[in-house]
């Protein structure tokens, strides 16, 4: 066996075990499996190569050169989990010559040294660089839930002035493409959303421009006693979205008629939104728009699309433009 410890979460430069133990126990390990070979250089333990701490790990020590985990990787290493961690996404100083292949991104950015700490051993981009980069560059609805995630990892206490940093980055982000966007983004964030679902429903339901709702609020009793949390809800209107995932919610459907129907008797009106209708929203716009209607609400102009990057020169339009 190879001494793994001497690199990060299982591997190690080829040269640093080949000084530790010879060039010949090496090359008998790959040989036989005891070690694979994820880049040139680079050696990992086969019991560790699908972790995805390791991915990220083989990547760095196959780039070097001062690379820092950035994007969803390091998003990933700090505990928001919202997007796929691979591929590994990694940035370099301007002026480094690495190159994006297969499996690995290679991005030039500024302020390097001041701007990262090390997580699980992996020089990594602070949090928030990572929000602020990711709100401009990634898709409108996992931005929001990377957003969201990260707030939920930021004590109470710090989120006001977390959030004033990820705004100031936004001001002055170098590169201004998918700030406004990212800013508009970071308002809906709440920290609140229990999974990355609620959070591309919340998108969702913004983007086709209904009023933003609220995110996990109670429903009391008369006395009250908390009684159900609401994924999104306009409470002066009492209209409740919740989505129903496939996880959360299998075997529980006798519970969930009945929560429905219970907060249908205290006037409620409850739209319920399954995974495909993030895909293709036409059911609840249907139901939304029926909703707002018996509260007297029309909302037969409401402006689509509002939440997302636009083509050069394409204009915002209204419902069915």
């Amino acid at each position: 066996m190879l001494p793994w410890e001497l690199g990060i979460a299982g591997v190690c430069l080829r040269s640093v075990l080949v000084a530790a133990v010879g060039e010949y126990r090496v090359r008998r390990a790959v040989s036989t499996g005891a070690a694979l070979v994820p880049w040139p250089g680079v050696l990992a333990d086969p019991a560790r190569v699908t972790e995805a701490v390791t991915v990220i790990s083989a990547a760095w020590l196959a780039v070097g050169g001062g690379a820092v985990v950035g994007g969803a990787s390091a998003a990933y290493l700090h505990g928001c989990t919202a997007l796929p961690p691979s591929p590994v996404h990694l940035v370099v100083p301007y002026g480094t010559r690495r190159r994006t292949r297969p499996g690995l991104v290679v991005h030039n950015g500024p302020d390097l040294p001041g701007d990262h700490l090390v997580v699980q051993g992996l020089p990594t981009l602070r949090l928030e660089r990572v929000v602020t980069d990711l709100l401009c560059t990634a898709a409108p609805r996992d931005a929001l839930a990377v957003a969201d995630e990260a707030l939920a990892l930021v004590p109470e206490a710090d989120r006001a002035e977390f959030r004033a940093e990820v705004h100031a980055r936004l001001r002055t982000r170098s590169d201004p493409r998918g700030t406004l966007i990212g800013s508009r983004l970071f308002e809906l964030a709440t920290g609140r959303a229990e999974s990355p679902p609620e959070s591309h429903l919340l998108w969702r339901v913004v983007d086709l421009g209904y009023p933003v709702p609220e995110v996990n609020r109670w429903v009391h009793d008369l006395h009250g006693v908390r009684l159900y949390r609401l994924d999104l809800s306009w409470p002066e209107l009492r209209i409740a979205l919740e989505y129903d995932g496939y996880e959360a919610h299998v075997d529980r459907e006798v519970e969930d008629r009945v929560r429905v129907a219970d907060l249908e008797a205290r006037g409620w009106i409850v739209v319920r939104v399954r995974k495909a209708d993030l895909v293709n929203s036409a059911a609840l716009e249907r139901a939304l728009d029926a909703a707002f209607a018996r509260r007297g609400v029309d909302l037969s102009g409401r402006i689509v699309n509002a939440l997302r990057p636009r083509r050069h020169r394409e204009a915002r339009g209204a419902r069915g433009a």
